[in-house]
């Protein structure tokens, strides 16, 4: 292509971006990709998971925190950030599990959560896209419905006519991808690793979690050698101080051990109007030279 490829990296909260392809993200910056992050919420009802940054939620609150961090990490990765002004839905649990909080990002019709998306999809123009799976990575309801809107919003950028009130010129979207770096296969790898490292695996307890959920290893396509940019990962996940411990178990991998085990993250081809043949090892792999 002559002109400059571009991403759009689409996730339900701040600190899910330097969580879920970070690297390959820093790794298309690099080499001049333009890449734009939104986040659909603003994570204002998570939990404040580390007690570095409990003055600054007390003086600023949650919401101004975490919009401050999300600035942080974006400015490490080198991406553009747009916000879609959302309401953190929770994560709700119990037996039966409580209702939605009314009027949260999960709880809204596509047709007020969808024309945001659309708008922002017809400005940046992207030729890939990168979301989570229809079961949202994980089953908190704004990464399901992150998916859904996603989704929805690729659809209706293509079409002309739909949704009259939201502007610009319609875009066809060339391909679509999940996230799928939380694969059994790569934490058990790791796991493994560590052993036979003697250095204390941090996954004991997340080798247990995973096996009590079907692994998807087999809807991963395309593996992106990201070594490279671990180090920037890592930095723009440390920015999100309210969500992220930094002596936790996010870091204690050695990176010199992530980089000779599993150097990739991987995603899975969900929809394509170029032709793909697998493995891949580039997102924008059928769109380079078109």
């Amino acid at each position: 292509m002559n002109e400059p490829l571009r991403l759009m990296a689409v996730h339900a909260h701040p600190d899910d971006e330097s969580s879920k392809g970070a690297a390959t993200t820093a790794k298309y910056v690099a080499e001049g990709v333009e890449v734009m992050v939104v986040t659909c919420t603003g994570g204002e009802r998570g939990d404040v998971l580390h007690s570095l940054a409990e003055d600054d939620v007390l003086a600023l609150g949650l919401l101004e925190v975490r919009r401050r961090e999300m600035a942080r990490a974006a400015e490490i990765l080198g991406v553009r950030h747009a916000w879609l002004g959302f309401e953190d839905s929770g994560y709700p649990e119990g037996d039966p599990l409580p209702p939605l909080p009314e009027g949260c990002f999960a709880d809204l019709p596509l047709d007020q959560t969808v024309p945001p998306l659309v708008a922002l999809i017809r400005e940046f123009r992207p030729h890939v896209v990168t979301t989570y799976d229809e079961n949202g990575g994980y089953p908190h309801p704004d990464h399901v419905q992150c998916h859904v809107v996603t989704i929805a919003a690729v659809d209706a950028a293509a079409e002309p006519g739909t949704l009259p009130g939201v502007g610009g010129e319609p875009w066809r979207v060339s391909k679509v991808y999940y996230n799928q770096q939380f694969s059994q296969a790569r934490v058990r790898t790791l796991h493994t690793a560590m052993i036979d490292a003697d250095i204390e695996s941090p996954y004991h307890d997340w080798v247990k979690q995973i096996e009590e959920r079907p692994d998807d290893s087999h809807r991963i396509t395309t593996r992106v050698q990201a070594a490279d940019w671990f180090e920037v990962r890592d930095d723009a996940l440390r920015a999100h101080r309210t969500q992220i411990d930094p002596e936790g178990q996010w870091f204690r991998v050695p990176i010199d051990v992530q980089r000779s085990i599993w150097p990739t993250e991987e995603f899975e081809l969900a929809r394509s109007s170029v032709e793909s043949s697998f493995p891949e090892d580039d997102l924008f792999a059928g769109l380079r030279t078109t």
